[in-house]
């Protein structure tokens, strides 16, 4: 998902609260709407208790934003320090009453039977878990609380509440509509009612959902990632160009896209979290990210998002590649140098059973001699 790249003053740790019933449906609540400017860049707000008083400072800031503004009057617009105490104040309100929503919203979860944390990026535990202490504190004992994390330890996330019972890992694919598959994670004290209700909802929802358990990248960034860093490391060694790494994969194993390409739509930064959260608790070298991924990252060449990864892009966003420095030339292209007349082929097999050869542009067919 990309995020623009606008300052989020409030996002309540942007907290998605879905509350529902296997057998009746689903209602998702967005809690916390979040409050932008173009500053150009984004901080995440974790959500704790609202201050009792919180009326008290709303109406107090509302009079000081009410004299701020007589006083710009009287003086004018040259009156600079009046001027950027207004917008301060205006600013404060707006946060205050996204503050406010935020708490009433917060109350209303106590009637919802589940809900679902997704956070805009991915924190590591220790953000995590305050948001389910107090998802804990505030709601029944036998609702359903449940991560999207793609491989933070639903174990860990857990042990922050209460009834660690009730807490489950649901790890739904990008995008959501278009893949229709989610992970759902059980540790080893979820309850056998909870991972049955959440599989419920789930292919309610017309997904897929497979049952694992709680063990660094669930199943599907265990295997993938791996494969990744491993194409990742072979492009840093120079053993083979991107192009051809990626060609392998999609001729030679029939892969929709090449790993390095992959790599470019799911985002640098996001790869190299999960290898780094799966080797921190395996230790297993095929998780160590491969240095080159840290260096891209730093260097703002991040995939499509940022129109450069391994591949160069005609914008920011796009998945149209454009030739850079990389991109091989004409010159460089591997050509027939003189003509194919016969192609023996010895042994047996499926691949020694084929009757006709295509060894030209021309459409020219060739017996295949077996022995």
């Amino acid at each position: 998902m990309l995020v623009s790249r606008r300052v989020v003053l409030f996002v309540a740790s942007a907290l998605l609260a879905i509350g529902f019933s296997a057998r009746t449906g689903a209602q998702p609540v967005l809690i916390g709407p979040a409050l932008t400017n173009s500053s150009g860049s984004s901080s995440p707000v974790v959500p704790g208790p609202v201050a009792p008083a919180l009326t008290d400072v709303r109406a107090q800031n509302a009079e000081q934003l009410r004299l701020a503004q007589r006083k710009l009057e009287t003086n004018g617009e040259t009156d600079k320090v009046a001027a950027r105490e207004v917008a301060y104040l205006q600013t404060r309100d707006a946060i205050l009453a996204q503050r406010a929503a935020v708490e009433q919203q917060i109350k209303d979860l106590n009637s919802r039977k589940a809900r679902i944390e997704a956070q805009l990026k991915s924190p590591p535990v220790s953000d995590k878990a305050p948001t389910f202490a107090d998802l804990d504190r505030i709601t029944k004992p036998e609702a359903v609380l449940a991560t999207n994390t793609s491989s933070l330890s639903v174990t860990e996330i857990s042990v922050a509440t209460m009834h660690p019972r009730r807490v489950v890992g649901l790890h739904f694919f990008n995008p959501a509509p278009v893949l229709g598959f989610v992970e759902v994670v059980r540790t080893l004290v979820t309850d056998a009612e909870v991972v049955e209700a959440v599989t419920a909802f789930t292919q309610g929802l017309g997904m897929t959902p497979v049952v694992c358990g709680d063990k660094g990248g669930f199943i599907t960034n265990a295997l993938l990632c791996g494969y990744l860093n491993h194409a990742v490391t072979m492009f840093e060694s120079h053993y083979a160009t991107r192009e051809d790494i990626d060609a392998a994969m999609m001729y030679g194993c029939g892969y929709p896209m090449g790993p390095l390409a992959l790599l470019d739509l799911i985002g640098l930064d996001i790869a190299y979290e999960i290898l780094n959260t799966m080797y921190r608790q395996g230790r297993r070298r095929v998780h160590a990210p491969a240095p080159i991924l840290k260096q891209m990252i730093t260097a703002g060449l991040r995939g499509r998002k940022d129109g450069r990864g391994f591949y160069t892009y005609v914008e920011k966003g796009s998945s149209v590649v454009v030739p850079d420095e990389l991109t091989p030339s004409q010159a460089a292209r591997p050509v027939l140098r003189r003509e194919v007349g016969k192609v023996g082929v010895i042994g047996t097999g499926t691949m020694a059973t084929v009757t006709n050869y295509n060894v030209s542009a021309g459409q020219r067919y060739y017996r295949v001699q077996t022995q």
